[in-house]
């Protein structure tokens, strides 16, 4: 099989494991949120020590990227607690649609703090992307709105930990960073699962091994993927996840989007791969 098709499958197979992610955490009901994603990252955890430990990679980096894998660690942290929230209170698509925001605010932040500079249609890429996630949100002056909040923050959480990511890609090993990653994470979830602990019963256990099982295979798809083709080529079946959330929220719990979600789902990938499109042109040129 060629590198790219190689590449799609894996991509495939990532955004399969992501909904199913999603899936569990759902399934896990009443479970606090915090519990939750320590189970997801407690099965990272002992993923990436096992790569650090076969490839004999450091486990904590250089001296002088400690604050960048800090921020990097406690940020994607943050966007993973406030996604769980918004899966717990949203339906499937909309929480997945909401995440999927993360490399529109990738290219802000990437422009505000790594001076990078932005394409003439990233720009109004950026407006119709805010048009359409204010359509999922539907904002008004009610603390119903806090989860779809929740969703997008978490967008804006990874977003800057991906730029921070990007910073640290030449001078820290990908494997070091997941390895800081999963272990700030277990670290400053321990303590707070312990406050509002709650002993899972039945197939709760499942459900959230489940979490950080599929998590696991969702990361290490997507490594694979980018290891056959580049990102530029292959970024935009990420948005798969959506699709397969969507399906897997119907059949488990019957949901549907409201027409608004709808629009705005569609205006949002529309334009990712309007987006992908004319960057693969210009990468060509």
């Amino acid at each position: 099989m060629d590198n790219k098709p190689k590449a799609v499958l894996f991509m495939l197979i990532s955004a399969i494991a992501f909904a199913l992610m999603q899936t569990m955490v759902k399934l896990a009901g009443d479970i606090p949120t915090f519990e939750k994603v320590l189970f997801r990252n407690l099965v990272s955890l002992f993923v990436a020590l096992s790569v650090i430990y076969r490839t004999k990679t450091p486990m904590f980096g250089k001296k002088e990227n400690q604050k960048y894998l800090l921020g990097r660690s406690l940020l994607g942290l943050g966007g993973v607690v406030f996604y769980f929230y918004a899966i717990n209170n949203l339906i499937m698509a909309d929480a997945a649609m909401l995440n999927k925001l993360s490399p529109f605010f990738v290219t802000i932040f990437a422009c505000i703090f790594l001076k990078e500079k932005l394409n003439k249609i990233q720009i109004p890429s950026l407006i119709i992307v805010f048009i359409g996630a204010m359509l999922i949100i539907k904002p008004e002056f009610s603390f119903e709105v806090l989860p779809a909040g929740a969703g997008l923050l978490s967008a804006v959480c990874a977003g800057a930990a991906y730029t921070l990511v990007r910073l640290l890609k030449n001078k820290e090993n990908p494997s070091t960073i997941v390895f800081y990653f999963s272990f700030v994470s277990v670290i400053v979830m321990i303590p707070l699962t312990i406050l509002h602990f709650q002993m899972p019963v039945g197939m709760q256990w499942l459900y959230l091994i489940g979490t950080g099982i599929f998590a696991a295979m969702g990361q290490y798809g997507l490594t694979f993927a980018y290891k056959y083709a580049p990102a530029s080529e292959i970024s935009i079946y990420n948005y798969l996840s959506i699709i397969f959330a969507a399906i897997m929220g119907f059949i488990v719990w019957g949901e549907l989007p409201d027409w608004l979600s709808v629009l705005g789902s569609i205006l949002i990938v529309s334009t990712a791969i309007v987006a992908f499109v004319y960057q693969n042109k210009h990468i060509e040129e």
